[in-house]
C-alpha cells in the first residue's frame, strides 16, 4: 500500500524543484503544482477505504509511537487531505490562465508549500509538528497575500502578518506548557495522561492553543485580517485561503479540544463563539459593497456555523460541521474564481461594476450564482444537505436553549440570502449605467478562458452530485466525526 507520508514528501520536493524547472523550455514549473496535487488526490482516494476502521500510523526514525514523530492517517486526516487536494488542483488549473501574466517560480513554490503546510497540518500527530506544518501554511500565504506586490496587498499581508504571529506564539508558548507537564508533544500519549494532571494546571495552555489557532480559524473577534488578505490577494490565492487555510485553523481547535484534551466543559462556548463568529460575519458581508470582502465576510460567518455545530459534540452535529466544512470549500472556491474573472472584466471590485454582467459572462456568472445558492442552503446543491444536518442536530439536543440557539444561526442564514440575492438580482436584472465599462484581455472576448472555466465547472458538478448524493461521502465523514469524538480509541489507534 501507498505510505501516506508521500502526501508531504511528494509536494514539499517539488516545491525545491520548481526553481530548477524554471530553466526547461516550455514554462514547465507552472504545471507542477497541478501535478502535486493530483497526485495527493489520488493517494487520499485511495487510501481513505481502508482507514475507516483503523488509522495507518507513520513512525518517523523506526521509533514506535510516542517516542517518535509520527503522521496518523485516520478517516479525518485523509479526508482533508482529499479536500485539500482537490480543491489545490482545480486552483492550480485555473492559475495556468489567471496568473500566466509575469508568473514565476516564487508563486509556484509558495503554493505548494502552503498546501504541503495544510496537508501535514491535518496528518500529523504530533503536536509540535502541528505548529511547524501550520507555520508553513500562514508564512507561504503571507508572502502570496502580497504576491501583486502592490500597496493593499503589502499591507494586507503585515496585517496577516501581525496577527498571525501573534497567534503562532501563543501556540508555541501552549505547547512549551504542555512539554512541561507531560514530557512529551504526541498528542495521543498526551490525550492518554491528560487526567494525571490537575485541571487548573491545563486551563492556561488549553488557552493559549485555542487562541492561537483561531486566529488561522477566524473566529470572532480574531478575523480582523482576513477581509484585507482574502480581498488584496490574487484571486486564485483568496480560494486557497478561504477553501482551504482557515479551515485547517478549525481543525486544529477541534484536534486540541476534543482529542488532546477532551474539554467537554468548553463545548458550549464553542456553540456560542460559533453562533458570534456566524453573525458578525453575515452581518458584515451584508454591509459591504466590495464583492471580494463581502466573500471574506462570508466566509467568517460560514466558519461560526462549522464551529457551532462541532460544539454540540454529538455525533450528528460533528458530523454536519464536517460536512459543512467540505460543502463550504467548494462553493468557496468556486465564488472566488469566478468573482477573479468577473473583477478583471470590469476593472473593479465593486457591486455596482458587476450589473448586467450575466449577458456579457454567462458561464462564469451562472457559476457565481450556483455557489452562492449552495452557501446559502437552497437544494439540490451541497449547502443544503450541510446545514439540514446541523439544523437536525441542534434540534436532536432537545433543549431550549438550543432551539433558541438555532432560531439565531437560521436567522444568520436569511442575512446571508439576502446579500447573495442582491449580487445575482445585479448580475442578471440590473444593467450599467450609460456605456459599459470597456473590457480587459484579448479582443472582444469577456467569458473566461476555457482553461479557468473547466476547474469552475468540475467544482460546480461536485456542488451538485454531492446535493444529490450526500451519501457518497457520509461514511467517511461519520467515520471522521467518530475519530474526534471517541479519545480512546484515538490513543489506542496510535499507540497500540
Amino acid at each position: 500500500m501507498v505510505s501516506p507520508v508521500l502526501l508531504v514528501v511528494v509536494p514539499l520536493g517539488l516545491a525545491f524543484l520548481t526553481p530548477l524547472l524554471e530553466v526547461v523550455p516550455g514554462k514547465a514549473a507552472r504545471y507542477v503544482p497541478a501535478a502535486g496535487m493530483a497526485f495527493n488526490l489520488a493517494v487520499s482516494l485511495l487510501l481513505l477505504p481502508a482507514v475507516l476502521n483503523r488509522p495507518i500510523i507513520v513512525s518517523i526514525g523506526g521509533f514506535p509511537p510516542p517516542l517518535c514523530i509520527n503522521l496518523v492517517a485516520g478517516p479525518l486526516g485523509l479526508l482533508l487531505s482529499a479536500v485539500i487536494a482537490g480543491i489545490g488542483l482545480a486552483v492550480s488549473v485555473y492559475a495556468l490562465d489567471y496568473i500566466r501574466q509575469g508568473a514565476t517560480a516564487k508563486y509556484h513554490v509558495l503554493y505548494l508549500l502552503l498546501l504541503t503546510g495544510a496537508t501535514g497540518a491535518v496528518l500529523t500527530g504530533d503536536l509540535f509538528n502541528l505548529f511547524v506544518f501550520y507555520e508553513i501554511l500562514c508564512i507561504s500565504s503571507y508572502a502570496l497575500v502580497a504576491y501583486l506586490g502592490d500597496k493593499a496587498g503589502v499591507e494586507a499581508a503585515v496585517k496577516y502578518l501581525i496577527q498571525g504571529s501573534v497567534g503562532s506564539g501563543l501556540v508555541l508558548i501552549g505547547i512549551a506548557l504542555l512539554y512541561g507537564l507531560f514530557g512529551t508533544l504526541n498528542m495521543a500519549d498526551i490525550a492518554r495522561n491528560i487526567h494525571s494532571v490537575d485541571g487548573p494546571r491545563l486551563v492556561i495552555p488549553l488557552v493559549f492553543l485555542v487562541t492561537g489557532f483561531g486566529v488561522e480559524a477566524a473566529v470572532f473577534p480574531l478575523n480582523a485580517w482576513l477581509p484585507d488578505a482574502h480581498s488584496s490577494a490574487p484571486s486564485s490565492i483568496s480560494a486557497i485561503l478561504s477553501g482551504i487555510a482557515i479551515k485547517v485553523g478549525v481543525y486544529a481547535v477541534a484536534r486540541v479540544v476534543f482529542t488532546v484534551f477532551g474539554a467537554s466543559n468548553l463545548f458550549l462556548f464553542l456553540v456560542l463563539l460559533g453562533l458570534l463568529t456566524l453573525l458578525a460575519g453575515e452581518l458584515s458581508a451584508f454591509s459591504q459593497s466590495n464583492i471580494k470582502r463581502m466573500l471574506a465576510y462570508s466566509s467568517v460567518g460560514q466558519i461560526g456555523l462549522i464551529v457551532f455545530a462541532l460544539g454540540l459534540a454529538t455525533p450528528a452535529g460533528v458530523a454536519g460541521g464536517l460536512f459543512q466544512l467540505i460543502s463550504h470549500g467548494l462553493a468557496k472556491a468556486a465564488l472566488f474564481l469566478a468573482v477573479g474573472y468577473m473583477v478583471y472584466r470590469t476593472g473593479s471590485m465593486d457591486l455596482s461594476a458587476l450589473e448586467g454582467l450575466g449577458k456579457r459572462m454567462p458561464v462564469t456568472c451562472f457559476a457565481f450564482t450556483i455557489g452562492a445558492f449552495s452557501l446559502i442552503g437552497l437544494p439540490p446543491f451541497v449547502g443544503f444537505p450541510g446545514k439540514f444536518l446541523i439544523v437536525r442536530a441542534a434540534l436532536l439536543q432537545g433543549e431550549r436553549l438550543f432551539t433558541v440557539l438555532l432560531a439565531v444561526a437560521l436567522a444568520g442564514t436569511v442575512i446571508e440570502a439576502a446579500y447573495f440575492f442582491r449580487v445575482v438580482q445585479a448580475l442578471y436584472f440590473k444593467g450599467p449605467k450609460g456605456e459599459p465599462p470597456p473590457s480587459r484581455g484579448s479582443g472582444a472576448r469577456e467569458e473566461a478562458s476555457i482553461l479557468a472555466l473547466a476547474p469552475i465547472l468540475v467544482l460546480l458538478v461536485l456542488i451538485v452530485v454531492l446535493g444529490v448524493r450526500p451519501g457518497l461521502v457520509m461514511q467517511p465523514i461519520q467515520a471522521s466525526a467518530s475519530e474526534l469524538l471517541n479519545r480512546v480509541a484515538y490513543v489506542q489507534g496510535v499507540l497500540r
